[in-house]
């Protein structure tokens, strides 16, 4: 257990830190810069997957409300609240890069080309909205979490260490999955069908250029580096999620909680989290060249 817990916070200080960088990058484009539509959701997405970070960990939540003699109960359904929201921000805001990426690449004769008009609009409409659905949602399982006591005699199942949900009746426990996966399922297959359409405009506009300059190799353009960039992103995502949705089905289903599974889900879960700015850092130019800015400007410093 000790090894997949040492794996667990390895990966968190790798994601947190990978994070961190990519949103110092954002920052720095939106203030000296002017941001590009997709830079705004993805400096949204940053910042949710470094709060799911913080929040997973609990530790420096659980000094705050320590010191400030908060009791277990408002502990765990701010944390579990909190965590809720953050995941769900993350597959909705994942979903809309997927859509805004796609809208970008479309030829001018296609349906999606009237939205590039006013594409910086509908984003940041989209992502208010989000947050708005997302901090509805998710406050239904705050009455059902509380502090953990004793399982065996009051039949919660344990969540956390220091939190557990109480019984609930086998037509609301279906009920509320069934809700929170038909969104779920909705948003992957939204992700889905925007990948293929993109993967199509690209392996056209690849035979197109080939036929026209009859070369076997061509450089990548910018938006087809960034293309690629998301499918990969939505692929590493629908993979992780598909896994905890296993998990969670057969915990939550069969009301049964172990600590090791827990674990491997917490990997899971931020899996995506630590991926994505890996990923981003790598294949975004634009990143190299304001972080050499910054050496530079440091070595001029000191």
């Amino acid at each position: 257990m000790s090894s997949l817990e040492n794996i667990l916070y390895f990966q968190s200080a790798l994601g947190f830190l990978a994070n961190m960088v990519l949103l110092l990058f954002f920052i720095f484009i939106i203030l000296d810069h002017r941001p590009k539509p997709m830079d705004l959701i993805s400096f949204q997405l940053t910042f949710v997957h470094i709060m799911m970070f913080l929040i997973g960990g609990n530790s420096w939540l659980a000094d705050i409300f320590e010191s400030l003699n908060i009791k277990n109960d408002i502990k765990c359904k701010v944390t579990f609240y909190s965590s809720r929201v953050m995941r769900g921000l993350s597959i909705c805001i994942t979903c809309l890069l997927s859509v805004a990426q796609a809208v970008t690449i479309s030829p001018s004769t296609s349906l999606l080309a009237k939205f590039k008009q006013k594409h910086k609009k509908y984003i940041i409409n989209a992502l208010f909205y989000i947050w708005i659905l997302n901090l509805s949602v998710s406050s239904d399982m705050m009455f059902y979490v509380v502090g953990f006591t004793n399982v065996s005699e009051t039949k919660q199942m344990q969540v956390t260490k220091s939190c557990s949900l109480l019984p609930m009746s086998s037509i609301i426990r279906g009920l509320n999955f069934t809700l929170s996966t038909s969104r779920d399922v909705f948003l992957v297959a939204v992700m889905l069908t925007t990948s293929t359409y993109m993967v199509n405009i690209l392996h056209r506009h690849q035979r197109k250029l080939k036929h026209l300059h009859s070369i076997s190799h061509l450089r990548a353009s910018p938006e087809k580096r960034a293309t690629q960039t998301i499918l990969l992103l939505v692929l590493v995502f629908v993979v992780m999620y598909w896994v905890d949705i296993i998990i969670s089905l057969t915990s939550f289903l069969l009301w049964m909680y172990d600590p090791v599974i827990l674990t491997i889900q917490k990997f899971v879960i931020y899996a995506y989290p630590t991926i994505t700015p890996l990923v981003k850092i790598s294949s975004d130019k634009r990143i190299i060249n304001v972080l050499k800015s910054l050496q530079s400007k440091c070595h001029q410093i000191f």
